[in-house]
């Protein structure tokens, strides 16, 4: 089989699926393909954070950080169900960065950028505010600020299934095995899961691999030419129970340097994360160590009242992040900037090096701007103001969406008063104003199929395979939502048998 396009997006992270979305939506014929699931790796293994990145301030990172507070209010209006406001709480440490130069460092942080939806900063007495009774005594002082929280692994997702409704096709379990220049077109082969072949000529390619970058250029790339040189950093989180009951987050300042976020996660647990460690493994095999396990609960040693040990931890997970190889010495240090490097030949070839979570749709439409000029492309940019899928509650984007959540899944609750609120709620959250696909039709709790676990239907699970490209149970347990932290241990074994069933069952009635 032969796929003709415009653009073959190698990797289904989040900037590669935010080119995918950016391209389509500009008319430009797309394929995106990743050798595993979407957002599987590095994508989906962030602090989970959409922010202008206040560290950056004491590297002189103006620009970057500029560009990212921009960003924070535009994704928050775009999807609204998968991000939300924070406030985040630094206690006052007077052994390290004294209290003037935080203070300077939150005013540029608020005037850097336009503010309409997020508060700015300000000092708190932490012996009187609510995030000061978890704290041991001696932190009396601290600062307050804003930033935003995401699902980054559903936005990865919306931004996939973005892409394919304005006609781009997506391709998961799909690896690029090769890519040559045939004149003014790239020639590639692709090889799915099942081992299918799939030839597809492009007119241009963009790398977008992540980790991966590096190595698909010289693996892949039939011709040899020297790649950026990248910089994998290690970031490791844990995830225990809930450590305290107000709606705060906490950024601590290390004596190392380092800073690191805890943050209520999920309703009933904690994140506290990450790490930065330079990394030389199997980027496909990337797992916390028992020193960063150690080293973050050391952490909650240093702050809180009742600091938490490494037999407490529940969960964990890693992620590699390709950064831009620099001089920096500490790991941390490095830019979180991204750079786009274009091949300006017949067949261009664009690769995404570094960049972070929060300023992928800029990078996204940068990318675009580049290769759409030498497509002959002259739609322009359009992504600032469209919504991701489910984030329209009220129309186009608009800070109501923002600010009247919780009275949207108020609404919700009171049209689909057949199912329990808990479950309305998780829904809105998770799908936005999806909800009405993923329930069409349905009018009574018998209507949404078996439940293969508390709260988790057939229903949801087709609607996962159908429209969101699921295929195993990590895939909705892990990415699509965070309920493996919630259900039994077996739900997994259950969800992978239902899998296989609907596909035998497709199977039979194609062969039929």
């Amino acid at each position: 089989m032969i796929l003709t396009t415009d653009v073959l997006i190698v990797g289904g992270g989040i900037n590669g699926a935010g080119i995918a979305r950016d391209a389509a939506g500009r008319g430009l014929s797309v394929v995106l393909c990743d050798k595993d699931d979407l957002a599987q790796h590095t994508s989906s293994a962030s602090t989970k954070l959409i922010h202008g990145g206040l560290r950056y301030l004491e590297h002189y990172e103006f620009n970057l950080v500029r560009k990212a507070l921009i960003e924070r209010e535009v994704l928050l209006r775009a999807a609204p169900h998968i991000m939300w406001p924070m406030r985040f709480v630094m206690p006052h440490d007077r052994g390290q960065r004294p209290a003037w130069m935080i203070r300077a460092g939150l005013f540029l942080y608020d005037a850097l950028a336009k503010r309409e939806i997020l508060p700015g900063s300000g000092a708190i007495d932490l012996h009187t505010h609510p995030a000061g009774e978890p704290l041991r005594p001696e932190f009396s002082k601290g600062f307050i600020y804003s930033d935003g929280w995401v699902d980054d692994a559903r936005l990865v997702v919306l931004n996939a299934l973005d892409a394919a409704e304005h006609g781009a096709r997506v391709l998961t379990h799909t690896r690029c095995e090769s890519a040559r220049r045939v004149g003014d077109r790239w020639q590639a082969l692709l090889r799915q899961s099942d081992g299918t072949v799939l030839e597809v000529s492009a007119r241009c390619v963009v790398n977008a691999a992540g980790p991966w970058a590096a190595q698909f250029l010289q693996d892949a790339m039939t011709t040899n030419r020297g790649g950026k040189s990248l910089r994998l950093i290690k970031g490791s989180h844990i995830v225990v129970r809930k450590m305290f009951d107000h709606p705060y987050a906490y950024i601590f300042q290390n004596p190392d340097g380092r800073i690191v976020f805890v943050i209520s996660y999920e309703q009933d647990f904690t994140l506290v994360g990450t790490t930065d460690l330079e990394y030389t493994g199997d980027t496909n095999q990337v797992a916390i160590d028992q020193s960063e396990i150690d080293y973050l609960c050391r952490l909650t040693e240093r702050y809180f009242r009742q600091p938490i040990k490494p037999a407490d931890v529940i969960w964990s997970y890693s992620g590699v992040r390709p950064l831009l190889e620099d001089d920096s010495v500490n790991a941390s240090e490095i830019t979180r900037d991204y750079q786009l490097t274009l091949e300006d030949e017949q067949a261009p070839l664009l690769s995404v090096f570094g960049g972070k979570i929060t300023t992928f749709r800029k990078l996204a439409e940068e990318a675009v701007d580049m290769i759409a000029a030498k497509l002959g492309n002259s739609h322009g940019t359009w992504t600032e103001h469209a919504c991701l899928p489910g984030g329209d509650l009220y129309g186009p984007p608009q800070n109501r969406a923002v600010l009247e959540f919780e009275a949207f899944v108020g609404a919700l609750q009171q049209s689909y008063g057949w199912l329990p609120p808990k479950l309305v709620a998780r829904y809105a959250r998770a799908y936005g104003t999806r909800i009405h696909r993923l329930l069409e039709n349905r009018t009574r709790l018998a209507d949404m199929g078996e439940a293969l676990a508390e709260g988790l239907y057939e229903a949801e699970l087709e609607y996962l395979v159908k429209n969101e490209w699921a295929s195993s149970s990590a895939d909705i347990l892990w990415r699509r939502s965070k309920l493996g932290l919630h259900l039994p241990a077996d739900t997994a074994q259950r969800i992978d048998q239902w899998l296989a069933h609907k596909k035998e069952e497709s199977r039979q009635l194609t062969t039929a």
